[in-house]
């Protein structure tokens, strides 16, 4: 069954999240909803562009981000715990100082997180720089273990081709998917335009996420 309103616009009041699979061996991509109106995220960074230059830390700390800008809207609560390694096994999420400036941005994500009847993880947009190419990778960790994954395509003309463990999509404008980032997967922007999308983690309620695994401790 479709989830999604046959609008040609679907407002975040339209979403009707998909049952999770009962079954494991599915594909590794879920397109949650499509035709959403993103004009107003558009807004949102036409009028703070100069925030993709004030964190660099993932592109320069993470190799296979290089390509990308970021704007982190909710972050891992430091200092960090007593016992973890780095941020990935870091649970607790907090609202970073950047927040202000992309309010319906974030009520977005947070109404997908109701949707799902979970808790709203780490949320940031993502520019993927012109011919930038996100390289494989696995979101390791007990932070990402045990949530779900979401991306909103706010600007993607040509679309937005990502793989993981072997399968293809490619995902469009007004698209919300969610996906399987504990296997290797890539995306790449083979436009000379910056891709925008808008992710965010959902820790999902017990039975309730699409790609979730079990904590190892």
């Amino acid at each position: 069954m479709d989830p999604v309103t046959t609008e040609s616009t679907t407002t975040e009041t339209d979403i009707r999240l998909p049952e999770p699979a009962t079954t494991d061996g599915g594909p590794r991509f879920l397109r949650v909803a499509e035709g959403i109106d993103v004009s107003p995220f558009i807004e949102e960074l036409e009028a703070s562009r100069e925030m993709w230059l004030v964190d660099t830390s993932r592109q320069t700390k993470v190799r296979c981000q290089r390509d990308t800008q970021n704007i982190f809207i909710r972050v891992a609560k430091k200092p960090l715990p007593p016992g973890a390694r780095n941020a990935n096994d870091v649970h607790e999420s907090v609202t970073g100082r950047h927040a202000r400036k992309f309010p319906r941005s974030l009520a977005f994500c947070q109404r997908i997180a109701d949707l799902q009847g979970g808790e709203l993880g780490r949320t940031t947009l993502v520019s993927l720089l012109p011919q930038g190419w996100v390289r494989p990778h696995i979101d390791a960790g007990e932070y990402y273990r045990v949530r779900d994954r979401f991306h909103l395509v706010l600007q993607s003309p040509g679309g937005s081709p990502l793989t993981a463990r072997g399968e293809s999509v490619v995902m469009r404008e007004g698209e919300l998917w969610a996906f399987d980032n504990k296997v290797r997967h890539d995306a790449r922007n083979p436009t000379d335009e910056p891709r925008y999308h808008l992710i965010f983690d959902v820790l999902p309620p017990p039975g309730r996420g699409y790609y979730v695994l079990p904590p190892s401790r």
